[in-house]
C-alpha cells in the first residue's frame, strides 16, 4: 500500500470514529422497537421493505418508513441485516432488508440469552449520562458514574425501578449464553451439595448449575432491589 493510500484508510478511519456512537445508537433504537424481532417473525430467508417493518409498529408517522430505511441502511451496511433491492414503476427501486447471521445473537435463544439487552444497557441514558464525567474522574479522582449520580453503579437501581429492570434483563441475558457453555465444559460442580453466588443478580447463573446439577441447593446472594426483580427457580 503506497503512502497516499496508506493516509486516505486513516482518514476514512478518522471519519468513522467522529460518527461512532451512530451505529449503536440506531442498533439500539432497531432492537427497542423490535425490527429484528419482525424481521425475523417472517420467516427464514423472508425480506421485508420498510413499509412493512412500519405497519408492525404502534405508529401513524406516514415518514416513518423513510426514517427506517435510513437505519436498515445503515445496518446493512455493516452486515448486520442484509439489503436487497427491487424494481419498481417509473424506474423506482424499493430496499428490502432481511435478517444477517448477526441478528442470532440479538433475539433469545432457547436459554433466554441474548447479547441486545447488555447493548442496550450500555447505551441507555442513565449509563451515557456517566461519560460526560469521564475528564471529571481523571482531574479529582472518583468514578464517573458516582460523580453523575451521587452513589455507585449497583446502588442506582435501587432508586430507579426502570433501570433496575434494564440492568437485570442485561446481566440475566449475558450470564445465560456465557453459563450455557460453562455447564457443558466445567466439571467443578460435581459433588457439591451447597453453593453460594454472592452477587448473582436475580439468580440465572445458579440456575444452570442447579438444573444440571439438582443436588445441589443454591443460594443466592445480592441486593434487595435485585433479588426483588427474580423469579423463582426450582432448587435455589
Amino acid at each position: 500500500m503506497s503512502q497516499e493510500d496508506q493516509e486516505e484508510e486513516v482518514g476514512k478511519l478518522a471519519v468513522r470514529l467522529a460518527n461512532a456512537v451512530v451505529l449503536p445508537m440506531v442498533l439500539k433504537s432497531a432492537l427497542e422497537l423490535n425490527i429484528i424481532d419482525t424481521i425475523l417473525a417472517a420467516g427464514d430467508g423472508a425480506f421485508l421493505s420498510p413499509s412493512q417493518i412500519a405497519s408492525a409498529l404502534p405508529s401513524k408517522n406516514p415518514d416513518a418508513p423513510v426514517l427506517l430505511d435510513r437505519m436498515l441502511r445503515l445496518l446493512a451496511s455493516h452486515s448486520i441485516l442484509k439489503c436487497s433491492v427491487k424494481a419498481k414503476e417509473k424506474e423506482e427501486i424499493e430496499r428490502l432488508y432481511g435478517a444477517g447471521p448477526l441478528c442470532k445473537f440479538l433475539v433469545k435463544n432457547q436459554d433466554g440469552g441474548s447479547i441486545a439487552p447488555l447493548l442496550v444497557l450500555h447505551h441507555d441514558q442513565v449509563f451515557m449520562q456517566s461519560w460526560y464525567h469521564l475528564n471529571d474522574a481523571i482531574l479529582e479522582g472518583g468514578f464517573p458514574f458516582s460523580k453523575a449520580y451521587g452513589m455507585t453503579a449497583f446502588e442506582y437501581p435501587g432508586t430507579d425501578q426502570r433501570f433496575n429492570r434494564v440492568f437485570n434483563q442485561a446481566m440475566s441475558n449475558h450470564t445465560a449464553l456465557i453459563m450455557r457453555e460453562i455447564v457443558d465444559v466445567y466439571k467443578g460442580f460435581d459433588g457439591l451439595k451447597v453453593l453460594v453466588d454472592v452477587g448473582g443478580g436475580i439468580g440465572v447463573a445458579l440456575s444452570f448449575i442447579t438444573s444440571k446439577y439438582p443436588q445441589i441447593k443454591g443460594i443466592n446472594f445480592d441486593l434487595p432491589h435485585v433479588l426483588a426483580d427474580a423469579p423463582t427457580y426450582s432448587g435455589i
